[in-house]
């Protein structure tokens, strides 16, 4: 895609691609290919046989002894003098790299290109091929044609890139992959409106845009450049190369959005079970690259034919990758991830985890990656959370890991509700209001999407009601507002699982609040035969009260309509001239309000019945007890009465009365005073 200024669709301006010897002993027109064999065109017969896999190479020792180092070492340091055959299966390149280096060694002339400088890099260093044997050897015009033409190009650095797969290590050692790198890194950061697009929109004739220092012309005459024109070039790359990539522009200041939309393009690539198979060629993460970078969608979707230059493969024929590969790969892109949230939609990293449990990658791995799933956990849909078990006696889905995302998502609302505020003074209250409302709408968000998982998974007869249970109950009681969503979860329970007995029951229902039922859900309830008897009663209770409410928010609207009776006209006058659709509408909605209104006296006429019935009960539990109480208490005071009349009679038997103590104090001072007298 990227360009030198000396470029052409032709070739390459550095000595017009070629490289040639001055010096030259084996005069010849060329090599010949003879079945598996290479001959050198000329009348001297050959006295050297190299043998490299199944290819032969006869050729002469002089030109090679001239300019190869190892050449010599091989030939000068064996044994034996007279040796005319050597085995080179460990160099790099193969006979194709060492074709060309026995080319230049005769003298002739090689064309350099970015598909196999590479590759003849290598095998010119290890074939020794240095300056000490002769002046603008190999390994000085294969570095001289790196740095000042490759290096310079997009479309070459990505090339001579994806060439250096099969040089491992000779290509890492002589710093080929890391200048190619950090060469993608420094273009794809680069400002692109210094880029010339030349787009013909079709893709095998498109030409690559140019790298120049050209003046910037009016926007009218060139179209935009899209952020992620360059996400089709580097994911050609091995997961290597390309974590060796996105390093770089990371480090060179790439925004993070744009990094986790470029991670993406490259799993969907080479992870063909990541994406949903509703979800055609990665359109989904595309569009969420466009979106993140502000690009117009017109102009991203018309880019989409032929801007990209594709090496290797097309999207119709998405590579092949065994598990152990792809195992890898996931690893290295969990590890390359920005560490910011939103980097990645949380759709994407659940899939990427789903593959990761499938595949058994390292635990700490997935630790990590369900830390930033718990981040963002707010995002998530249903389709995604219900990830299946890949263990066997277990659950249908994997309760355990929806638990942990949940722990995770509590642990970073936490912190950060309790971090300090790094606002100024005068905005502080203002945005710990808005952290605050943030906060408490993802919670609830999660709270409704954790209903619908329990509704959904409830119905696995091997979910335990401990799992249930604590799932439930994670979340705050604030995280609801109604517990409707929990209701239809316990309900799905209890279908589920018939043979719960009644203790089991009551313990399901107590992580339900009765009172943040609606009125649709009380109804259900009150005639639902699975709930414990108990909680019906509640469901009552609480129905009843908010009837009573409504009843008086009713009446007090009522009266407050009746200081108003002088807008009527006017309001009548509003409705004549609204349309005839919106009129329809409201006597629809009326009808819907009169038809609640008759089945709240309805239910509120029941409940006044089971309350009557409850008081008769009352009554006569009140009659029962009161005749128990009244025939013990007769009974004592018959014993009572018996004793007070046997008491004179036993008072004439014994005789006259003793004075007491209190008779005889009394009359002691009278005498006293009398004898004083």
């Amino acid at each position: 895609m990227w360009e030198s200024e000396n470029e052409s669709l032709g070739g390459r301006d550095y000595g017009n691609g070629l490289l040639s010897s001055t010096k030259h002993s084996v005069k010849t027109a060329g090599f010949e290919l003879r079945g598996q064999s290479w001959y050198v065109a000329t009348d001297i017969p050959s006295d050297f046989l190299v043998q490299i896999g199944d290819i032969n190479f006869h050729l002469h020792k002089y030109p090679l002894l001239s300019r190869s180092g190892k050449m010599n070492r091989l030939i000068y340091e064996s044994h034996d003098q007279d040796i005319n055959k050597i085995t080179l299966d460990d160099l790099p390149g193969g006979p194709e790299a060492f074709e060309l280096a026995a080319k230049f060694c005769y003298g002739i002339a090689v064309d350099l290109t970015a598909a196999n400088i590479s590759g003849l890099r290598c095998a010119s260093e290890y074939l020794e091929m240095t300056e000490d044997l002769e002046e603008g050897n190999l390994i000085f015009k294969t570095e001289a044609f790196l740095s000042y033409v490759v290096l310079s190009s997009w479309r070459d650095s990505i090339i001579v890139l994806k060439s250096c797969e099969k040089l491992s290590p000779w290509a890492e050692n002589l710093q080929i992959v890391r200048r190619c790198s950090e060469s993608i890194a420094w273009k794809a950061c680069a400002n692109p409106k210094g880029i010339r697009w030349a787009y013909t929109g079709k893709p095998p004739k498109v030409s690559s845009p140019k790298w120049n220092d050209m003046k910037d012309s009016s926007p009218s005459q060139n179209q935009p450049v899209p952020p992620d024109w360059w996400f089709e070039d580097v994911s050609i790359l091995r997961i290597d190369h390309f974590v060796r990539v996105i390093t770089a522009i990371r480090v060179k200041g790439m925004r993070f959005e744009l990094i986790g939309a470029a991670i993406m393009h490259y799993a969907t690539k080479w992870l063909p079970g990541l994406i949903r198979e509703s979800s055609g060629h990665g359109d989904e993460i595309i569009s969420c690259s466009a979106s993140n970078s502000n690009s117009n969608s017109s102009g991203s979707s018309s880019w989409k034919g032929g801007l990209h230059m594709i090496v290797v493969g097309t999207k119709e024929d998405p590579p092949t990758v065994h598990a152990k590969d792809q195992r890898m790969i996931i690893e290295s892109l969990i590890s390359l991830i920005p560490p910011q949230k939103d980097s990645a939609p949380c759709s994407f990293l659940l899939r990427l985890l789903r593959m990761a449990n499938m595949l058994r990658v390292a635990p700490a791995l997935v630790n990590e990656l369900e830390k930033r799933v718990g981040m963002q956990f707010e995002q998530a849909t249903l389709a995604d959370l219900l990830i299946p078990t890949y263990n066997k006696g277990e659950t249908l889905y994997d309760v355990d890991l929806v638990q942990r995302l949940l722990e995770h998502f509590l642990v970073q609302e936490q912190t950060e509700s309790s971090s300090p505020s790094r606002q100024p003074l005068s905005d502080k209250h203002m945005y710990d209001g808005t952290q605050r409302i943030n906060s408490t709408s993802a919670k609830m968000r999660v709270a409704r999407l954790v209903d619908s998982y329990l509704t959904e998974v409830a119905r696995d007869r091997n979910l335990t009601l401990t799992k249930f249970q604590v799932l439930a109950e994670a979340l705050p009681d604030s995280a609801r507002s109604c517990d409707d969503g929990l209701y239809r979860a316990v309900d799905s329970y209890l279908k589920a699982h018939p043979t719960l007995s009644e203790h089991e029951r009551k313990r399901l229902c107590r992580v339900m609040d009765c009172q943040k039922l609606s009125i649709d859900a009380c109804m259900h309830a009150a005639q639902n035969e699975r709930l414990p008897l108990r909680v019906v009663v509640q469901v009552l209770f609480s129905e009843q009260v908010k009837i009573s409410n409504a009843i008086a928010n009713n009446s007090l609207k009522e009266a407050g309509e009746s200081q108003y009776q002088p807008m009527i006209s006017n309001r009548k006058t509003l409705l004549e001239g609204t349309p005839k659709s919106f009129q329809e509408g409201w006597a629809a909605a009326k009808k819907d309000i009169n038809t609640l209104k008759f089945e709240l006296e309805t239910v509120k006429a029941k409940y006044l019945e089971l309350q009557n019935d409850m008081e008769n009960l009352q009554r006569q539990f009140d009659k029962i007890s009161k005749q128990k109480q009244t025939s013990a208490w007769t009974s004592g005071w018959k014993k009572l009465s018996k004793l007070t009349k046997m008491t004179p009679l036993e008072n004439q038997d014994i005789g006259p009365p003793v004075q007491t103590s209190a008779d005889q104090t009394r009359k002691t001072p009278r005498r006293w005073r009398n004898s004083i007298s």
